[in-house]
């Protein structure tokens, strides 16, 4: 159960105004906001913890190391890896990605074929047809329906002996879709396959098991998890993290460096080059353990609750169409009223206070496939309130009116 006035307290950028109204934040989709212990736990670092971590023997050091260890155990358990170096810690989700796309320059060949879906972010599309084109490998997109869905029958079709890698979105940051990804896996790894799962918008509202998924590669972001920016992570399993080289060459990621050759580090430190962002790593901690605090459970039930009384309200709205009709979807609802550009939506009810997202949200195969520029994107977080729908049905009737 969600005690919406404690948790609200925790979050002091709610206490706000906005053009002289109350902040009704609903760009969650975009990046969540950050409870006070997390905001703390920066602090904290820069105040009493500040050093370079590893190799350190000074006990500042060593109590740095400490802290961002305990953060990547406390992801280890969170995301149910079996060992703690299947985490590596990156700048976010777009990194993590990269990290796989360009490992897996030396493991294909031309004509070998991956696997992607119509409803991908751009970071989960432009680093593959990068691959493709060092490698010659194809790309094959795995096409959806009016409601947002994946079409299963055609992702069958589309898997054979010449697939390599599949990678999709655990839930559509466009359109709230969750997709079916465990069916996704089991079925590629048939045709013996790799599977990358891009989690930055499920995380949030979603426990993943990645042991009980069975899944090679899955990303998220911190930012997205109440944590800060410029950080994120990529589970590997560990068989195939040591058939990928290192990403970048630098300090920590090495293990003997003479000018004839050079030798690299062990997991997880062979993908983790440089000083990394550690006050974010620590944050990061913080930010999983103040959510499992909350519960995953009573977090996606108060959130389906928000989104199922936002639909029925907005769609009361004459002329408003929602993209993204699936009946398996988390807290997102993507819409249009009428032939008004998304664009003059999003600016009109900003004066009013409301925080949504336009334009494409890095999604244009999308908004292709409806034929649309873009689509006004409000998305509910654990800390929203049903009063705050109220005030942005209020505000739609109004921006409708003056753009009609």
């Amino acid at each position: 159960m969600i005690d919406i006035n404690k948790v609200r307290a925790d979050f002091p950028i709610l206490k706000q105004t906005i053009n002289g109204k109350p902040l009704v934040y609903f760009d969650n989709a975009a990046t969540s906001q950050k409870p006070q212990v997390v905001i703390d736990s920066i602090v904290n670092y820069y105040s009493t913890l500040n050093a370079n971590i590893h190799r350190g023997v000074h006990t500042l050091s060593q109590k740095a190391t400490d802290a961002y260890e305990q953060a990547r155990e406390k992801l280890q358990k969170h995301f149910n890896a079996k060992n703690s170096f299947e985490i590596i810690l990156t700048a976010g989700t777009t990194h993590s990605i990269n990290i796989v796309a360009t490992g897996f320059t030396p493991l294909l060949k031309k004509g070998d074929e991956i696997i992607v879906s119509a409803m991908e972010h751009h970071s989960n599309i432009v680093p593959w047809q990068m691959l493709c084109e060092r490698t010659g490998a194809i790309l094959k997109v795995i096409p959806m329906n009016e409601d947002g869905e994946l079409l299963m029958n055609a992702y069958d079709n589309l898997l054979s002996e010449k697939t390599k890698l599949v990678f999709v979105n655990h839930v559509s940051n466009a359109l709230g879709t969750i997709n079916p990804i465990k069916e996704i896996i089991d079925k590629a790894h048939k045709v013996n396959a790799a599977v990358l799962i891009d989690g930055a918008q499920s995380c949030p509202h979603i426990k993943p098991n990645v042991q009980d998924l069975d899944v090679d590669f899955y990303v998220a972001s911190a930012h997205k998890l109440c944590g800060p920016t410029g950080v994120g992570i990529l589970y590997g399993k560990e068989e195939w993290l040591n058939k990928l080289p290192p990403y970048q060459g630098g300090g920590e990621m090495i293990k003997q460096v003479t000018f004839e050759k050079t030798t690299y580090a062990d997991l997880p430190h062979k993908f983790e080059a440089g000083t990394p962002n550690i006050a974010g790593v620590i944050a990061f901690g913080t930010a999983i353990d103040y959510m499992n605090n909350l519960g995953f459970d009573n977090i996606a039930n108060y959130e389906n609750e928000l989104l199922s009384y936002a639909t029925k309200k907005l769609l009361q709205i004459e002329g408003l169409r929602i993209y993204g009709t699936s009946k398996h979807k988390t807290s997102v609802i993507s819409f249009n009223i009428g032939s008004i550009h998304p664009y003059d939506i999003g600016t009109i009810i900003d004066k009013l206070g409301i925080a949504v997202r336009t334009g494409h949200h890095c999604a244009q195969p999308i908004m292709d496939f409806y034929k649309i520029p873009g689509t006004v994107r409000a998305s509910f977080a654990f800390y929203n309130t049903f009063e705050e729908i109220d005030l942005l049905y209020n505000a739609l009737i109004k921006a409708k009116m003056m753009l009609s």
